[in-house]
């Protein structure tokens, strides 16, 4: 089994301890135990490593949705929450922490409802979740978070490709997502979660 690097807080060390089952089911409760130096989510009980480091062009992308969103958000109701934030998702009003099963760390996440911010990150599906894509996240990101967004009831959900420069959006309708709505180049992007948010997608994938 593979090993995470856990920082000891008694003698400011770091050693090297067995990961969590990937064949056992843990709850936010295992995770607040957790000291891993390594970033892991939880979805559906299970634990999932985060990518390493992102890509340069990962960084750009993410440091110009930050400056977007902060233009566009400082005078509303909503706020944005850049990684690492963790958004705890659960299920059937199941809020304990023995009870919430996910537990993700999105790249980007809107919430305009004060009452889901505390002290830990988010309870309960932020209005909107932005994911950038890299390359060892992909999957992940495109089919597994798809369904647990989805279930979760977060009202829109964008998907950013870097090498394509493209933005796929998801907005909810009647419990599902639509067919993905793609933008690249000139277009505008307007948001239907979040009111007054729109995003002119060259300033996103914008080289300088």
């Amino acid at each position: 089994m593979n090993k995470l690097t856990v920082y000891n807080v008694d003698d400011n060390s770091f050693s090297k301890v067995e990961e969590p089952d990937p064949s056992a089911n843990y709850t936010y409760a295992d995770y607040l135990k957790w000291k891993f130096e390594e970033q892991l989510e939880l979805i559906r009980g299970k634990v999932f490593r985060m990518s390493p480091a992102p890509a340069p062009d990962h960084q750009k992308i993410s440091l110009a949705i930050a400056g977007i969103f902060y233009r566009k958000l400082r005078k509303s109701n909503c706020q944005a929450f850049p990684a690492p934030f963790d958004v705890r998702l659960p299920v059937k009003n199941r809020k304990k922490d023995d009870e919430i099963t996910t537990v993700v760390q999105p790249d980007f996440c809107v919430i305009c409802d004060d009452s889901k911010i505390d002290s830990r990150g988010c309870l309960g599906p932020p209005d909107l979740i932005v994911e950038i894509l890299s390359p060892g996240n992909s999957a992940k990101d495109v089919k597994l978070k798809f369904d647990v967004y989805e279930k979760a009831a977060v009202k829109e959900y964008w998907i950013v490709y870097p090498v394509e420069e493209t933005i796929a959006v998801f907005v909810l309708g009647k419990g599902k997502y639509n067919g993905a709505t793609l933008y690249a180049g000139k277009d505008t992007l307007h948001s239907q979660a979040v009111p007054g948010l729109t995003v002119n997608v060259k300033e996103i994938f914008r080289k300088k």
